[in-house]
């Protein structure tokens, strides 16, 4: 098996770079020889990933937070489109936001973790699809293995990326934090929402979170009945409602409690459609794709079933 690994070797302030020589033996341990790359900006882990599945690795082991396992993922799905090369994906989390990898209850620990990939056989699990308006108002799209959402997560994400504290607390403490201060300010945004055939659905909402997996903003289970294998997203709506009321009420979101809250409505289906009501300015919701916000609205999520290998 040849097995490459994409390294951010910032993820988590830094702490896989620090420990990479007991890092590297317990992947030499496991898998043997395996090749490194390392990324340096934000893109890069997509980039790596494409050229090693191009080169025929079987295995690539994207090691860093959400952010890296969504880029590796974009990745390895862009080369088994363009070349047939379906290269299986492994997780060797450690950043700000490991919510991918808390949904597949993968262990805590680095040598256990690869233990399991090691052993374990590739399932295929569903990808999602994202099209949507980046920062410089052109059209782009890209591929996410965990949720992407719209509102509220949007301006948390940029919030939490962009606050010095990053890597040095608690994840769930900085996004728990980012996520009330973000929220006092936000502006409820009026937008439609269609899912698949049905009628659209008109929204002051705070948040549309659009899953494929169960958990994110550091640990939140925005989606408690999500798989990775159904072939379908649950489509989480939180209406506006008494913002005192509704910051009170995330902790329901940590122990999926929130199913029957009056502001929740889940949906689900195999395309969703968002677009801005009325004026496009003022509802124009940024976009979080696996705890990155690279646009906004309007914006499409198609899934796609069983098209990522993935070993966990």
């Amino acid at each position: 098996m040849k097995v490459g690994v994409v390294l951010n070797p910032i993820a988590g302030g830094g702490w896989l770079k620090r420990h990479w020589s007991e890092v590297a033996a317990s992947l030499k341990n496991h898998f043997g020889d395996f090749e490194l790359r390392e990324t340096q900006a934000e893109g890069d882990a997509e980039r790596l990933a494409l050229d090693l599945a191009a080169n025929g690795f079987d295995l690539v082991i994207a090691a860093g937070g959400d952010g890296t396992a969504s880029e590796v993922a974009d990745g390895l799905l862009q080369a088994s489109k363009e070349n047939g090369r379906a290269s299986e994906l492994g997780l060797l989390p450690c950043g700000t936001g490991i919510d991918f990898a808390r949904g597949l209850g993968l262990p805590k620990e680095v040598d256990a973790t690869l233990k399991r990939i090691a052993e374990a056989k590739g399932r295929a699990v569903d990808a999602g699809r994202i099209c949507y308006i980046d920062d410089h108002g052109a059209l782009a799209s890209r591929h996410f293995v965990n949720i992407a959402s719209l509102g509220l997560s949007g301006a948390t994400d940029r919030a939490v990326n962009a606050d010095k504290r990053k890597g040095n607390v608690a994840a769930k403490t900085l996004f728990l934090c980012r996520t009330v201060v973000e929220f006092a300010r936000y502006r409820f945004q009026d937008v439609t929402i269609s899912v698949d055939d049905g009628a659209p659905v008109e929204a002051r909402m705070a948040l549309v979170a659009v899953a494929n997996g169960k958990f994110f903003g550091g640990g939140m289970m925005i989606a408690p009945d999500a798989e990775l294998t159904d072939g379908q997203f649950d489509i989480v709506i939180l209406r506006a409602a008494s913002k005192l009321k509704l910051i009170w009420d995330i902790r329901l979101l940590y122990g999926g409690r929130h199913r029957n809250h009056p502001a929740i409505t889940i949906l689900r289906g195999k395309k969703v459609v968002v677009e801005p009501l009325g004026d496009v300015e003022r509802n124009g919701a940024l976009v979080d794709i696996d705890g990155e916000s690279p646009g906004r609205i309007p914006a499409t999520f198609e899934i796609l079933p069983g098209a990522l290998t993935l070993r966990y």
